[in-house]
């Protein structure tokens, strides 16, 4: 006697119907709470340091229970170190390329600013980034990573320095880019610690004090023939 054949499976609304997008909705919903506790630490982080500030503060800053939180981060150190990440992504991806050979024949006064207003603006629309670079307390991690491109940086400028003095010594680029690079850091932390008029003139005042130690060592390799 022949087994009796089993009925086609015809889609029913429990396939098509509002139950199969269910999965995709909640990722994104997971998404757009991530992205909303993560604003709220980034507010938090800058308002009472990284060292200062915890969890339930963050969840209150962001409207949510802290039972909330806990779905989507243990405790606070991923938190940072979550935030840290996406923030050292979008500095790759927005001014990553601040010393792009693109800008390398401008004069040296416009090459600063070439250089120096992406990264400027880019700290200055994501405060939370030099909290988490400068903090003592931050996560390992972060620290490892914000390292990582502080030394890029610092390739950059000597790759800069050897193509405008390619017979200057090694030692003495290396010098002269480790100079330049602590320069813009100090310079950087001032601008941060003002707002306004007075960032305003601290970007200028920075960038005054590179063009001052620059132009003589440049010499004659900005200027045109």
């Amino acid at each position: 006697m022949p087994e009796p054949t089993k009925p086609e499976h015809t889609p029913s609304s429990q396939d098509t119907g509002p139950a199969a997008g269910r999965p995709r909705r909640r990722q994104a919903r997971g998404e757009r709470r991530i992205a909303q506790l993560l604003d709220a630490a980034a507010s938090v982080f800058c308002t009472t340091g990284y060292t200062a500030a915890s969890t339930n503060a963050i969840a209150r800053e962001a409207g949510v229970s802290p039972g909330t939180l806990y779905q989507f981060f243990p405790n606070k150190e991923a938190i940072a170190v979550e935030l840290g990440g996406r923030l050292l992504h979008q500095w790759r991806e927005s001014h990553g390329e601040a010393l792009n050979a693109a800008a390398l024949d401008l004069p040296l006064e416009e090459l600063l600013d070439a250089v120096l207003d992406p990264l400027i603006d880019f700290n200055q629309q994501n405060p939370a980034f030099a909290v988490l670079m400068h903090g003592p307390d931050t996560p390992g991690q972060i620290t490892d990573e914000f390292t990582t491109v502080h030394l890029g940086l610092l390739e950059r400028i000597e790759t800069l320095m050897s193509g405008y003095l390619p017979d200057t010594p090694a030692d003495e680029i290396a010098r002269v880019s480790t100079m330049i690079f602590v320069i813009f850091k100090g310079g950087l932390e001032l601008v941060m610690a003002h707002e306004g008029a007075q960032r305003a003139a601290y970007t200028d005042e920075l960038k005054k004090v590179l063009l001052r130690y620059l132009d003589p060592i440049l010499g004659d390799a900005l200027r045109p023939a």
